[in-house]
């Protein structure tokens, strides 16, 4: 497993995160061996949100292994905040709501690292500041970040914020490939060319800000995964099967590989329940993927290197 800094923390983290968003309809020992296999395997970083199964399943992970201090200590734990039903909310007050809410479900005093969820609209950043002004001197987040959220946006918190922002979930696969393709395409009249979030890859590796990649295996916004679908990614999964085969991998492990091989030590957010795939999508961690394999995956999906 690749162990990573994270900038702006004294953290080392797997460059491979468990992300415990369907943990819910999980038993207790199906999640703990779910949990557990995760960390033999070298994984520390746990993802987590307020919104994932209304809460429930904070609480259900803490339950299923028996969260005490000892164990804590070895791991890194991630929460989000800031979705509500239909609308966002990065009040102070909500914000001060949330965490205090997910401390008690995950039965632990301390978050290493706050995420604001979706950005709000109606931010108002002086009252951001506030909030993690007060969360840091009560010890109860150690570090900050953002998911989802474009350079401008994070700059505007930045002019009020003084902790750093080290971490930006966004969602990165190789069928969902926007961080890369204008930088690829620039100044092409093409579709591929048009910059549809503000270069928050290059952004993020100027102001030591840690991608953290959501959905490694989704096609676009949840239209399902890119992995067997061979109507409409034949191409790309031939040769997948045939990088898998030369690294003796599956295919899973590849298309982790084809994101950590990315030289801005982008984390990837798994969201699987089965161990299984766990485990192969953990061998991907370091698979050194040479640059004509990393463009050829790219071009595989459809994608166009001038």
């Amino acid at each position: 497993m690749k162990m990573i800094p994270i900038a702006g923390t004294d953290l080392t983290a797997s460059n491979i995160v468990l992300g415990c968003m369907r943990i819910k309809g999980m038993s207790l020992q199906d999640t703990e061996t779910l949990i557990r296999t995760s960390m033999e395997e070298g994984v520390n970083f746990f993802d987590h949100a307020d919104i994932y199964g209304g809460g429930e399943c904070e609480t259900h992970f803490s339950k299923a292994i028996g969260m005490n201090a000892n164990l804590r200590e070895k791991m890194i734990i991630q929460s989000k905040c800031g979705i509500r039903g239909g609308y966002f909310d990065f009040s102070k007050e909500h914000i001060l709501a949330s965490v205090d809410g997910i401390l008690g479900r995950l039965n632990t005093d301390y978050l290493d690292i706050l995420l604001l969820h979706r950005p709000d609209a109606l931010v108002e950043p002086e009252e951001v500041a506030e909030a993690f002004d007060s969360l840091q001197a009560s010890g109860k987040v150690r570090h900050f970040g953002v998911s989802n959220h474009s350079p401008l946006q994070i700059e505007l918190l930045k002019k009020f914020v003084k902790q750093p922002i080290v971490a930006n979930q966004l969602q990165f696969s190789i069928a969902h490939t926007p961080l890369v393709d204008s930088g690829i395409a620039l100044n092409m009249n093409i579709d591929q060319s048009v910059n549809r979030d503000g270069g928050i890859l290059d952004y993020s590796r100027l102001h030591d800000i840690t991608v953290q990649a959501w959905s490694p295996f989704q096609q676009g916004f949840f239209k399902g995964p890119f992995l067997g679908d061979l109507e409409n990614y034949k191409e790309l999964n031939e040769y997948i099967d045939t990088l898998a085969a030369k690294y003796d991998v599956t295919n899973t492990a590849i298309a982790v590989a084809w994101i950590t091989r990315h030289p801005a030590n982008i984390q990837v957010v798994l969201g699987t329940t089965n161990v299984g795939r766990l485990k192969d999508s953990c061998k991907g961690s370091d698979i050194p993927l040479t640059r004509q394999e990393w463009y050829g995956i790219y071009k595989a999906a459809g994608n166009m290197v001038p």
